[in-house]
């Protein structure tokens, strides 16, 4: 699986950030997708339950269009990852390449994990 992507573009009135993958794949991020699977301490509960990839729960926690899950501001963390800002402030995970190749939701990722 390559972990590299060749672009990434969020779409605010969609509410979708989408990567498109050196090796030709697509993957589509629902935002309350990525809120749901924050990989900050906070958001996990503390540093104890950290992981390289995320939590299974994440693909059928719902979360509703509110200021927690509406994209600000999207930056690069060097050339391993992204930050998202969200509009409630929260702004402390950081979304590695390996972690968003195995967040993403559709049906051929989901089925081989």
């Amino acid at each position: 699986m390559k972990e590299i992507p060749a672009s990434i573009s969020a779409n605010k009135t969609a509410r979708v950030l989408k990567i498109t993958w050196k090796d030709g794949h697509v993957s589509d991020y629902p935002f309350g997708l990525l809120r749901a699977a924050c990989p900050c301490a906070t958001c996990r509960g503390g540093h104890e339950n950290m992981r390289s990839e995320p939590d299974p729960e994440v693909f059928t926690a719902r979360m509703e269009d509110t200021s927690a899950t509406r994209l600000v501001k999207l930056e690069a963390v060097g050339q391993y990852a992204i930050s998202i800002e969200w509009e409630d402030g929260h702004h402390f995970g950081i979304y590695n390449w390996h972690f968003l190749r195995h967040l993403c939701p559709c049906e051929s990722c989901r089925d081989s994990v």
